[in-house]
């Protein structure tokens, strides 16, 4: 996946001219300080780089355009360090193209009580001088994110992390292009929706190429590109015996790689970071490319079946987030139900696409019948995720906006064999409860598909929303139908 050091957050610090230059010195000294500290935390998964204190409309303004046009800084980190006039602001945030992040906080972590005199005070104003910023920012609108703390603080630093996680996907998203191979899946509503809306909230755009665009690079792929695949698979999985090399179905193992080589080709070729696909449009495939769209996850791109070009700029949006964390992200869908009163679960699949980064050991690969899709037999691995916190996200188009659902759930061992049921799987219990969790969900639009994610938080898919100024509907342990119910109203008259 990315490498997110790549990436930078501009640390500027607010002053102004009033206190002289022997206290702007200062401020200067510990504003560095404070950037090469947080740089070099592991939290941290960017780099923060220190920029000269700023003190006027001018030099505001002069910054920003610089954060604007920099193409590798994706947000920007500002402290008032002493009072800085928050009317020298207005012009440069005006501006603003990048998310932005106020860190309350002081150089020193306590009060001197013995030698503190009015040297000291003027020089660690933080208290008030965020508090003359922070009016602006609120004045004039603008989402943000206010993380409060001393700066060496690990909770500090991990909300900085964070933080900076979203804003590197947010960034990502920005010019990025995903495929739609074909329309989406016939007579199906949440999976379509507004691209042009989509664009202007989130960056990315979608656009459709023909099927058989596709087919033409997959019958190019040379022979011994697929052998060295075929080779790949054999290594990393657990291959099953009639798709070994000399066995009957053979064959299909060789389709499946060269459909995975074109698929790959294809992307890399037009600079696509996610695609999805139906399997009522796939002529000219010899089978559907299940092993090769859960790889294609798996390298970082953004996946969904049946159209849904939504879920798939999630599902890249929260990989780039989740970047060198353990445990997976993957395209999901609510299956099925247990409805033991007690222990009610629900069984997470597709007939085909599930990440094996979210795999418990090894996958094994597979070929099936498949009853949809008229097509010869697919390869797919085969694996159970493991138990864990995790949460599934949505993003649905309501017409006049879109939403972001996410529902906090456990995952729980995989204890059954499913012998004939040969595709990847997740059970989780959805917070507060089966039947709250899911009527919550309901209630609140949430689609059949989503993004399950291991390593990410309600936090991040928040600051996610934010920073696109879009809806977020949160269900969670909190959750009850008759407050979900009113928050639901009270958005409607919101967005009217």
């Amino acid at each position: 996946m990315l490498d997110l050091k790549q990436f930078e957050i501009w640390f500027i610090t607010g002053s102004q001219h009033l206190y002289g230059e022997e206290t702007l010195r200062q401020v200067d000294e510990h504003s560095l300080a404070i950037a090469g500290s947080l740089d070099s935390s592991s939290q941290i998964p960017v780099r923060v780089v220190f920029k000269p204190v700023v003190k006027s409309s001018e030099e505001i303004f002069q910054i920003i355009q610089e954060a604007n046009s920099k193409q590798n800084c994706i947000g920007i980190v500002a402290w008032m360090h002493t009072f800085s006039p928050a009317k020298m602001w207005i012009r440069g945030l005006q501006i603003l193209q990048k998310p932005l992040l106020h860190l309350h906080t002081q150089f020193n972590r306590d009060i001197p009580w013995a030698s503190i005199d009015m040297d000291f005070m003027n020089l660690n104003q933080s208290a008030h001088g965020d508090r003359e910023f922070g009016f602006m920012m609120t004045r004039m609108r603008l989402n943000r994110k206010v993380v409060v703390g001393h700066w060496q603080q690990e909770q500090v630093q991990e909300q900085i992390g964070q933080w900076a996680r979203v804003a590197a996907a947010r960034h990502d998203l920005q010019g990025a292009k995903f495929v739609r191979f074909g329309d989406n899946m016939r007579q199906v509503a949440v999976t379509d929706g507004d691209k042009v809306a989509a664009e202007m909230t989130f960056g990315f755009s979608v656009n459709t190429h023909a099927v058989g665009d596709l087919v033409q690079v997959i019958n190019q792929v040379s022979d011994s590109d697929v052998d060295r695949l075929v080779e790949e698979y054999s290594a990393a999985y657990e291959v099953a015996e009639t798709l070994r090399n000399g066995a009957g179905r053979h064959s299909s193992l060789r389709d499946a790689a060269r459909i995975e080589l074109g698929m790959k080709y294809f992307l890399q070729d037009g600079n696509f970071k996610g695609y999805t696909n139906t399997f009522e449009d796939l002529h000219g495939m010899k089978q559907l490319p299940g092993i090769g769209s859960q790889r294609m996850m798996a390298a970082g791109y953004g996946y969904a079946g049946e159209g849904d070009w939504k879920t798939s700029a999630m599902v890249r949006a929260l990989k780039v987030m989740a970047s060198g964390l353990e445990g997976g992200n993957s395209f999901m869908e609510d299956y099925t139900y247990h409805f033991d009163p007690q222990n009610s679960l629900v069984l997470g699949s597709h007939m085909l696409e599930i990440c094996p980064s979210i795999a418990a050991g090894k996958p094994s690969c597979e070929i099936h019948a498949l009853g949809i899709g008229g097509k010869e037999d697919p390869v797919r691995l085969v694996f159970d995720a493991p138990a864990g916190p995790a949460i599934n996200v949505s993003l649905v188009d309501l017409g006049n906006r879109f939403r972001i659902i996410v529902n906090e759930v456990d995952a729980v061992e995989v204890t059954e064999k499913l012998p004939k049921l040969p595709v990847a799987r997740a059970l989780w219990k959805p917070q507060p409860d089966m039947q709250t969790g899911c009527a919550a969900w309901i209630y609140a639009g949430g689609a059949h598909h989503t993004v399950y994610s291991q390593n990410l938080t309600v936090d991040h898919i928040e600051t996610f929303a934010e920073m696109a100024g879009v809806e977020l509907v949160v269900i969670d342990k909190n959750t009850t139908l008759r407050q979900l119910k009113n928050e639901l109203r009270w958005s409607e008259g919101f967005y009217k």
